[in-house]
């Protein structure tokens, strides 16, 4: 725990009661302000913080991402995001979020090899999957397929079927069960792609990286032998995948441990991020951006769509962020990797019109104000495009990078006491209950009850025997004898 290194101080206008509330490292603990309370009649009641969005509120204390938004910098393990981009892949980054260092070659090999065993589809899986129509959201087929494996994974059954924490204080079973969690998510990818698409799914080979399976199960084989992983889309998402691991606490990283607090598995709890990781105002923002820059149709069409966006008559999505209020540092890394794709990259028209949007975005006032610059999920998105990767899978496959963060901050709580995540409201409702109207002051709307008067009440409720058929009553009477006989 940080050392206390200030303290503020408190005064309660209510009750002139003063207050010394402790800093440690600039945050205080929410728990130190239920000391001031009030009484209300007899009950002291315990100020509460309202803060709707969380935007100011940490609900974790964690070594594994820092970000400074003011600064634009991003941290991993403390080290910052450029030196991690310029000497590793993602198989070290991997390693680092989740146990701390960078790997060993054998502990490198022994990833792979735990993560192959899991991404081997049993058929109850592949048959969920085929059971949706090949036309079907995306989404829901990932959802799915993830529940299948759920259903046959013997420790998601044993969390719910002991009363004594599977996981928690047991990290050599938790980092078997992160492993196989991440097979089973890049299976479902694989899967899912190859079925909306009618491709065979290949199974994936041992000693290959996580990237490098996941292309083969897609069927993305290098296109000068035929097999094996494609080369050039592996070595370049090696890379771009750091910049998607962690990005400290995020909605979906904040789902995650919600559902982590109760002490059930981890494929569960990656799934309750991946569901808030599809809202539209989340990691689904990808889509809707797509589909806008498809609208606008053209470069020259972007001064009109900025007007409309001032005019509050359009949305701009994919641009923006809540941390940030200077530039992104993944972006700089993100188009290094775009400028040495660029002949592929150049021959996607959407490019052009993002390009256009965020010139705009960095020279007009009404967006320089509102930090309105481009989102790096929605710029690595064209490198996806340019490599490939059709719109519906994108989401899903950045997704796949984002679950190593997610599954980290899921290790790192099994070492902190266990706590039931379990939110508090400000109730803002009648604390009286409304006296009842007489029939004399007005007839009952419908809004206020459902049934228009006492009459209908009576009618509705009262009971009308059932009519009996002739054959339901000799069975009646068949069995009446029969127990009688027995009772004899």
């Amino acid at each position: 725990m940080a050392s206390e290194t200030g303290h503020l101080r408190v005064v309660d206008s209510r009750t002139e009661k003063g207050y010394l509330v402790p800093i440690y490292d600039n945050h205080i603990n929410a728990k130190d302000l239920s000391a001031i309370t009030i009484l209300d009649g007899e009950v002291s009641e315990k100020l509460r913080v309202l803060d709707n969005g969380f935007e100011t509120t940490a609900c974790m204390d964690s070594a594994i991402t820092f970000i400074d938004g003011k600064r634009g910098q991003v941290m991993y393990r403390g080290i910052p995001i450029q030196d991690v981009f310029r000497d590793n892949d993602f198989e070290d980054v991997l390693h680092l979020l989740l146990w701390s260092r960078l790997p060993t070659k054998e502990e490198k090999l022994a990833v792979r090899a735990a993560v192959f065993a899991a991404s081997t589809p049993p058929q109850s899986v592949i048959n969920t999957i085929k059971a949706f129509p090949p036309t079907a959201e995306t989404y829901p087929m990932i959802i799915a397929g993830i529940s299948a494996f759920i259903a046959i994974d013997a420790d998601a059954a044993n969390t719910r079927h002991q009363h004594s924490p599977l996981f928690h204080g047991n990290l050599e079973v938790a980092d078997a069960a992160i492993l196989r969690t991440i097979g089973y998510y890049s299976a479902v990818v694989g899967l899912v792609h190859c079925h909306k698409r009618g491709l065979k799914f290949h199974t994936p080979e041992p000693n290959r990286s996580l990237i490098g399976n996941l292309l083969i199960m897609m069927g993305k084989f290098d296109p000068k032998t035929g097999t094996g992983p494609d080369p050039t889309i592996e070595k370049c998402l090696s890379k771009l995948w750091i910049c998607y691991a962690d990005h400290e606490m995020t909605n979906s990283t904040a789902a995650l441990l919600h559902a982590a607090s109760t002490l059930t598995d981890p494929i569960s709890c990656v799934m309750a991020g991946l569901i808030c990781g599809y809202g539209p105002l989340h990691g689904g923002a990808i889509d809707l951006a797509y589909e806008a820059l498809e609208k606008i149709g053209h470069p020259r069409y972007v001064p009109v769509f900025i007007e409309m966006i001032k005019a509050k008559k359009a949305r701009l999505f994919g641009y923006g962020h809540r941390i940030y209020k200077t530039r992104d540092p993944r972006l700089a890394l993100i188009e290094d990797l775009i400028a040495q794709h660029q002949d592929l990259v150049s021959k996607d028209p959407l490019l052009e019109i993002a390009l256009t949007i965020d010139k705009v975005a960095n020279e007009d006032p009404y967006f320089v104000s509102r930090n309105l610059k481009a989102n790096a999920d929605l710029l690595g998105c064209f490198l996806y495009s340019a490599l490939g990767f059709e719109r519906d899978i994108i989401v899903p496959v950045i997704c796949l990078s984002r679950v190593i963060g997610g599954l980290a901050h899921w290790r790192e709580t099994l070492s902190q006491p266990i706590k039931l995540w379990r939110p508090l409201q400000v109730y803002s409702g009648p604390k009286v209950a409304p006296e009842a109207k007489s029939p004399t002051e007005g007839s009952i709307s419908s809004n206020d009850f459902p049934i228009k008067n006492l009459a209908d009440a009576t009618a509705q409720t009262a009971y009308t025997p059932p009519k009996v058929s002739l054959r339901a009553k000799a069975a009646i009477w068949w069995m009446k004898r029969n127990s009688a006989l027995v009772k004899s």
